[in-house]
Formats: structure tokens, C-alpha cells, sequence
């Protein structure tokens, strides 16, 4: 680390903190902290915790992995725990950008905690040869006629007056891109179904579909891999201006080792190109036991050579049957898409999602 893992300022102190081995691991008690502060603010968002990672799940993420190194940060004023901050940081790509999380506990709020957080989290970024930081925000719908602040370089915007929009201006942040937060409530409509899938049928000849359930099959993981590493680069990112990510297969299993070990249970829908073998298209569903109520939908990928056949409706219906078969108790779909994505948008439309949220992604580049 470049340099120092702690901070005291005016009576405020700024701690890294450990990331335990498991959740029950002796120690863990400052991490278990951080993640019930989490949860806390999904709480007071959204009267539920369903965008919440499970304890395991948030343990196992913020370890890190060869492709990613993450830090936690406890923030304590006068023996009192005020807030939190995270920092990532890219490994294989995008070595000169870092993400960067504030949360301030509700009783603690506008009293310069999180000015002072995200001031240690730059530091060590830039300690680190990062020159550009990322930050995502994601919030409820606005009431209609809300004035909004636009996208610099994507479509779409946020409240203007929303305490994370000022945040980030006053911070030197832009907002380059934002996602719509979408739910599908379940069961689906069959009947809609049925016929979205007679129709992606009709003009997917040519293509098979494949599922798998938590782990990809030996013989499809390296063009698997492949396929998503066009994930980062054939999907909008605005003006966000990422590296793609290069996907193995050593990458493929780490990914899927780690939902598992973390309580994550996974479902795959991929169209395979008869004639040549090439895996077109993909999409991935995942659920968690421990709060089974809702799905994410994660990746959806339609490679370029291969649009046009509606194989991306093709292969999301058939994981979304898969997924209802799997986990019964499930009551509701949840995905996100960036507002330019206007054909995945219309793909999820059609199929019953719903606007349930947005998702600002900010970013401050040094120069």
C-alpha cells in the first residue's frame, strides 16, 4: 500500500479495515459493522434488502481476487461508527482507475464524515498511480416533473437536488452514465411468453440453446469466456472510457468458485451457432438462498456478428424458465441497463419489467 491505511481528522478516525476468512472467522466483528451499515442504508432506500449482498457474499466479494484488489474503510467519531468507504482497484485492466463507495449512517449525515472518507479513499488511489475514479449511485424513482441533472455523455439523468448529486459535484465528480433499475414481478405472464418465444424462434433458425446451472460445461468454457469478454466492450459505457476486460477460462471457474462459496446459485442460457459452433449469445440469472425472494439478472450479450435474430429474447426466455423452475419461491426479477441500451430495454419491456429505480455512475479523472 502506498500509503497510510489509516486517518485521524478532527476527532474523526478512518480505519482499513480486515477482511475475515469466513463470517465467523475471530476478528470479524469490524467487517460484520461495515456490512450491517450496508444493509442499513438498502433498508432506509427501499424498505427491503432485496439489492442487499448476503454477509457471506459481501465476505467473499470484498477479499478480492487476482483481477481485482478491494479495501474497506470503518469511519468512527468519538468511539462511534459514522460511516464507511470502499475502494477497488482493477488488477489486469483499467490499472489507472479506482471505485470509490461513501456511506454515512443516518444520525451522522452532513457534518463533513463523508467529505472527509472519500478525501482517504482519493489519496490512496492516486498513492496507487489511479488517475481516474468511479462511483456508482443507486436510488429510487423520482416523482414525476423532478428536476434533473443530464448525463454528460450517456442519456438519461438524476434528481438535481438528490443529496448524492450534490455529493458528487461538490466533489468534482460528472455523471457520465445512467442505468434504469428494472423489476419483473413473477410468475410472468405465460401466455406473453409463449408467444415473445414462438417469435424469437422464428427468426433464430439456425441457433440451439443450451443452459447450464452453476458451472459452465468443460467443452463450452474457453469460447464461454471469450464471448464474455465482449461484455465490457460491445455493451454502452458513455463516455466512461473503460478498458475491455479479458476473460479465460481460470477467470470463468474464479467467478463461479466464488458464487458458490458464497451462497450464489447461478443459471446460463447460451445460443450456439449450428453450423459453426460459436456460442452467439448468453445471459445469466442468479439467486441467493438466504433472501430468496428475488433473481439479478446479471450479463446479457448478443455478439455482434450474430444480432438481428432476436436470439437475445431467446435465450433470457429460456433462463427465465429454467431460473422459476430452480428457485419457486422467488417473486420478482431485477435488472439494470444502461438508457442507451434501448433494444435491451425493449427486450425487458416486452417481457413485464417495470422502472423500479436508477443507477448515476459518476466519474472524476485527474487529467
Amino acid at each position: 500500500m502506498s500509503s497510510s491505511n489509516s486517518s485521524v481528522h478532527g476527532g474523526l478516525s478512518i480505519e482499513q479495515i480486515a477482511v475475515p476468512a469466513n463470517p465467523d472467522a475471530a476478528g470479524a466483528s469490524d467487517f460484520t459493522t461495515f456490512h450491517e451499515l450496508i444493509v442499513a442504508h438498502q433498508l432506509e432506500l427501499w424498505g427491503n434488502q432485496d439489492r442487499s449482498p448476503t454477509l457471506a457474499e459481501s465476505v467473499l466479494f470484498w477479499q478480492g481476487n487476482p483481477y481485482e484488489e478491494r479495501r474497506v474503510f470503518l469511519a468512527r467519531f468519538d468511539g462511534a461508527v459514522v460511516g464507511s468507504g470502499t475502494l477497488t482497484l482493477p488488477l489486469s485492466e483499467n490499472t489507472t482507475t479506482a471505485g470509490v463507495d461513501v456511506v454515512i449512517a443516518a444520525p451522522f449525515r452532513r457534518r463533513g464524515f463523508g467529505s472527509r472518507i472519500l478525501e482517504v479513499l482519493e489519496e490512496q488511489g492516486r498513492g496507487d498511480g489511479r488517475r481516474s475514479f468511479d462511483a456508482y449511485c443507486e436510488e429510487p424513482l423520482a416523482p414525476e416533473g423532478t428536476p434533473v441533472l443530464e448525463a454528460k455523455s450517456g442519456t438519461g439523468g438524476v434528481p438535481l437536488e438528490s443529496a448524492s448529486t450534490r455529493f458528487g459535484l461538490h466533489h468534482g465528480y460528472s455523471l457520465e452514465q445512467v442505468e434504469t433499475n428494472s423489476t419483473l414481478p413473477l410468475p410472468a405472464e405465460e401466455a406473453v411468453l409463449r408467444e415473445l418465444d414462438t417469435q424469437a424462434t422464428a427468426r433464430a433458425d439456425g441457433y440451439g440453446v443450451i443452459t447450464w446451472q452453476d458451472r459452465c460445461p468443460d467443452d463450452l468454457v474457453d469460447v464461454f469466456a471469450r464471448l464474455k469478454s465482449l461484455m465490457s466492450t460491445e455493451v454502452p459505457i458513455a463516455g466512461l472510457g473503460w478498458e475491455g476486460e479479458e476473460w479465460d477460462a481460470a477467470r470463468v471457474r474464479q467467478e463461479e468458485s466464488t458464487w458458490k462459496a458464497s451462497g450464489v446459485e447461478s443459471v446460463v442460457a447460451v445460443a450456439r451457432h449450428d453450423a459453426t459452433g460459436e456460442l452467439a449469445a448468453y445471459t445469466v440469472l442468479t439467486h441467493r438462498a438466504a433472501l430468496p425472494a428475488v433473481i439479478y439478472q446479471e450479463d446479457t450479450l448478443v455478439a455482434p456478428g450474430h444480432r438481428g435474430h432476436r436470439l437475445g429474447m431467446l435465450v433470457k426466455i429460456a433462463n427465465l424458465r429454467r431460473a422459476v423452475e430452480l428457485w419457486p419461491d422467488a417473486t420478482s426479477v431485477m435488472t439494470w441497463n444502461a438508457n442507451e441500451n434501448q433494444h435491451m430495454l425493449a427486450i425487458n419491456i416486452a417481457l413485464g419489467f417495470k422502472p423500479s429505480g436508477f443507477e448515476g455512475e459518476w466519474q472524476k479523472r485527474l487529467g
